[in-house]
């Protein structure tokens, strides 16, 4: 069985230039690349992240409450995991989702301070 691949109108210039598919579905399961954000603070480039995320959770057909996973890769961790958790906390709600928070020294765009990948399930 092939995968499906999501890609939200938003996103078909990253899909054509980087090679890799916002998110992918496969039975009840979908797996959606990193994100990141923009914004002067911190807690606005994790806002804008998890907002971004928003658009292709609805484009695949859920929405936030269909998390069952995430992983944050965050740089400097300790200095912004309250900036992160504040963020989250606007789109996350309970029951809350399995998570993994990860201290990283960098990421692929020059100057993000998070990327957020998460595994959703389709009800």
């Amino acid at each position: 069985m092939a995968i499906n691949v999501i890609v939200p109108e938003s996103a078909r210039k990253t899909y054509a230039n980087w090679h890799f598919a916002p998110a992918v579905q496969h039975d009840d399961l979908i797996f959606f690349s990193g994100v990141v954000g923009h914004g002067e603070s911190a807690e606005e480039e994790f806002r804008s992240a998890w907002a971004s995320l928003g658009e292709t959770l609805a484009a695949a057909g859920v929405g936030y409450e269909d998390i069952i996973d995430t992983t944050l890769y965050i740089v400097d961790l300790q200095k912004h995991v309250a900036a992160m958790s504040k963020a989250q906390d606007e789109f996350i709600k309970e029951p809350y989702p399995a998570s993994t928070w990860i201290g990283i020294t960098e990421l692929v765009i020059p100057g993000a301070r998070a990327e957020i990948k998460v595994v959703a399930r389709k009800p």
